[in-house]
């Protein structure tokens, strides 16, 4: 695509599919899914990750048990868009900044540790920016499917069967609380050196902490065996075939939820997909080979979920944030990372 900093090919696509399956794979493993030396694989993705096209990153789960996931819709005056757009993207909390083509003007995503924190620290600074004229805010009850579940799905069904002896599934995801309890402030001081870069290892974090290796070693494994990180390969989008963001606002029978859920998982472009609150009650989000597949998007969703009602559907003309990470309008990373000590950020 003109305009942007590299080519990507095949080989680089596979590499990204693999770091999506496995963010802190070794490059020994990686070697045995993709038969390229592991130097070299090392070396083609510092040019990946040094250009922007591809990034790593490690992201709280965003589940409501744990934690407040918010969407909110945020109206401006045209005119101070720009301000208020870069006032929103500089709140840690608030972690992803897009520009939207819909009654809407921007669309974020928030996460708190509470409703409480979510009121103090993010609808107070909303009251305080110049230009906001509006905000709505939809609450998430039950998150189903979040973005480092999404697939490039170029590698082969050898390449797959490899990585899934590696276990590097394991590798991607963890959940569920952490059995010795809370991570104590030592412990989350790791937390935005993995957002910055989600492959980091202990001795990297050390030398940014001043700690000694083997201390962080341990702390990581903590942090690593918590389930409160989601690490995940990220992909500038329009390097990734689908460069259109569309999110839908529905309607689902309360008790159809799981079900229906279930049925919109098995759609590949769906990046994510979380009950709420609000005037409607569910909200998926797709990336799209194109406008056109809005529609086609609108079709397969009816077809899964039978009694979904589509209330609206909103384009994304820009993404500003995501997941912490600035991005460039060609949707390449900038390299910056708005996180705070003790936090980082979650969810799509």
């Amino acid at each position: 695509m003109k305009g942007l900093p590299v080519e990507l090919s095949e080989d680089d696509l596979a590499l990204i599919q693999v770091l999506q399956s496995s963010p802190r794979l070794g490059w020994a493993d990686a070697s045995k899914v993709l038969g390229v030396h592991a130097t070299t694989l090392a070396a083609r993705w510092e040019r990946l990750a040094s250009s922007g096209a591809a990034w790593v990153t490690a992201h709280l789960v965003g589940d409501p048990q744990q934690m407040l996931l918010a969407f909110v819709a945020v109206d401006c005056e045209m005119h101070q868009r720009d301000s208020v757009t870069a006032q929103l993207a500089a709140v840690p909390e608030i972690v992803t900044v897009e520009e939207a083509a819909s009654n809407r003007d921007l669309m974020l995503t928030v996460i708190t540790k509470s409703l409480d924190e979510f009121s103090s620290r993010v609808v107070s600074r909303l009251k305080a920016i110049e230009g906001l004229t509006k905000y709505q805010t939809a609450l998430c009850t039950r998150l189903h499917t979040s973005a480092d579940e999404w697939r490039l799905n170029v590698l082969d069904r050898t390449q797959l069967a490899t990585l899934r002896t590696l276990g590097a599934s394991a590798g991607a995801r963890t959940r569920g609380p952490d059995p010795q309890g809370e991570l104590p402030a030592s412990h989350l001081d790791l937390l935005p050196y993995l957002a910055r870069d989600g492959r980091a290892t202990a001795a990297d974090i050390a030398r940014g902490l001043g700690r000694h290796p083997a201390t962080v070693q341990r702390q990581l494994n903590r942090v690593l065996a918590s389930g409160i990180l989601l690490f995940r390969c990220e992909i500038a989008q329009a390097y990734s075939s689908f460069p259109v963001t569309c999110q839908w606002f529905a309607n689902v029978p309360a008790g159809r939820h799981e079900a229906a859920a279930a049925e919109i998982r098995t759609i590949s472009n769906v990046r994510l997909s979380a009950s709420t609150t609000g005037p409607t009650n569910f909200v998926i989000i797709m990336w799209l080979q194109s406008l056109a597949d809005v529609m086609n998007a609108e079709l397969a969703l009816q077809q899964k979920v039978p009694d979904i009602e589509l209330v609206e559907s909103v384009v994304m003309l820009r993404t500003v944030k995501r997941v912490g990470w600035m991005l460039k309008e060609d949707t390449t990373s900038s390299g910056a990372v708005v996180v705070e000590a003790g936090g980082l950020p979650a969810a799509e």
